[in-house]
């Protein structure tokens, strides 16, 4: 069964092909949800089930993934659209990476489809989608900073530690 395409994308990212744009549809569908898990309303997708192979499929999953976010830079997505789905790549490949735990994760997150609407969403409604990408990015970036401040704390206070406690 196919499900209906979403609306398609406007001159707003450029030069639009509507073959380009309906490939990625089906590959985010192939992808993320094409297989009808029986006796649940619950669908999981090819990824998922090339991602229970350990190393390998977490990586064929993630190239498929790549390549919309590549075909979306090439529509003219801006810089912000395309590291939120950036985002939701690397956030599925961490997590996608831990035995069985991250499969289960992968067949919820669907972070294909999750791209294809933000491309959508860019599509219909860029300024709101521009701007609550660059508050996510801007948030993104406040984040990694506060961590990176946190693990350079963290490694002054274990060297101070070290250096001011007798030794037994």
């Amino acid at each position: 069964m196919v499900r209906p395409s979403p609306p398609a994308l406007t001159a707003e990212l450029g030069t639009v092909e509507p073959a380009r744009l309906e490939r990625l549809r089906r590959l985010g569908y192939l992808l993320d949800d094409s297989i009808p898990i029986p006796g649940t309303r619950y669908r999981v997708g090819w990824e998922s089930i090339v991602g229970l192979v350990p190393g390998v499929g977490d990586l064929v999953g993630g190239g498929f993934s790549l390549y919309i976010i590549l075909q979306a830079a090439r529509m003219g997505a801006p810089a912000s659209l395309l590291t939120r789905m950036g985002w939701n790549l690397v956030v599925d490949l961490v997590v996608g990476a831990i035995p069985f735990l991250g499969d289960l994760f992968d067949a919820g997150f669907k972070a294909n489809m999750r791209n294809l609407a933000l491309l959508d969403r860019h599509a219909r409604q860029p300024t709101q989608s521009r701007r609550a990408s660059r508050r996510f990015v801007a948030l993104l970036v406040l984040l990694l900073g506060l961590m990176l401040a946190g693990a350079f704390a963290l490694a002054v206070f274990l060297i101070q530690l070290a250096f001011s406690r007798p030794v037994l």
